[in-house]
């Protein structure tokens, strides 16, 4: 079986450990952006109380080493709205997608920025990735409200929602066609209420490496006891559609 992981985070420093874990799992490749802006304990107070890192990604390490890995690696764009309109519009045709993240830079998926990022990502044809908060702004719900203004793109929902176990986040998803959904992170009962109420067409698997070891998630998605045809797209077949590597 083929395995796309959708979602791993490349820290300042080279793709090795990365591509030694996909190596270990079974993992083909994997679409990456940048990780390591915050450590684990102030992410996890932004996450809960709000707050904002000003530390910028390294985008260009990112798309530098997935040039070097071989087409293993597809890099995403990580882009914070106050200041990285201008620099994703420039560099967007050298990536393959957006991330954003209300937990790390302190924004809701109301503001200016975001609906700018978005309008770039349509003209680029990249699917946006985004973690959704239980803080006003930031829920699934202001994500589906996003997803309305920007029909053009396909948003993803990092982790099937933000504590793992959104089963009514799904249901608010379901009725917005443009909306997918990532594993991550998520409890099994959860990626399979995804798969029967968005279809297997909208559902991703992907590691949240290096905070899982992709061994991990593989284990998780076998545990789904999906049908084949529905396990080869959540594999692999949604993300090379998605960023449009279907002849690669």
């Amino acid at each position: 079986m083929r395995l796309f992981d959708f979602h791993a985070r490349l820290p300042s420093g080279g793709a090795a450990d990365l591509l030694a874990a996909m190596d270990a799992a079974g993992v083909d490749h994997a679409a990456v952006c940048a990780g390591g802006l915050v450590d684990l304990d102030r992410l996890s107070e932004q996450i809960v109380d709000g707050g904002r890192s000003e530390a910028r990604a390294d985008n260009e390490g990112v798309r530098r080493a997935c040039t070097a890995s071989g087409g293993r690696l597809v890099p995403f764009f990580f882009a914070d709205p106050y200041r990285d309109v201008a620099a994703y519009r420039a560099a967007a045709p050298r990536y393959r997608g957006l991330e954003i993240s209300p937990a790390v830079h302190g924004f809701r998926l109301d503001d200016p920025g975001v609906d700018a990022l978005a309008t770039i990502a349509a003209g680029a044809g990249h699917p946006v990735y985004v973690v959704c908060l239980g803080r006003p702004g930031t829920r699934t719900e202001d994500l589906v409200a996003l997803a309305t203004r920007h029909p053009a793109v396909t948003f993803v929902s990092g982790h099937c929602g933000h504590t793992g176990l959104d089963a009514a986040g799904l249901n608010r998803i379901a009725a917005r066609p443009n909306i997918a959904v990532e594993l991550s992170g998520c409890f099994t009962a959860v990626a399979r209420l995804a798969v029967r109420r968005l279809g297997a067409g909208r559902v991703l698997f992907g590691t949240e490496h290096p905070l899982q070891h992709p061994a991990v998630e593989v284990a998780k998605l076998h545990a789904l006891g999906l049908a084949p045809d529905d396990l080869a797209l959540v594999a692999a077949g949604n993300a090379r559609r998605l960023l449009a590597l279907e002849e690669r």
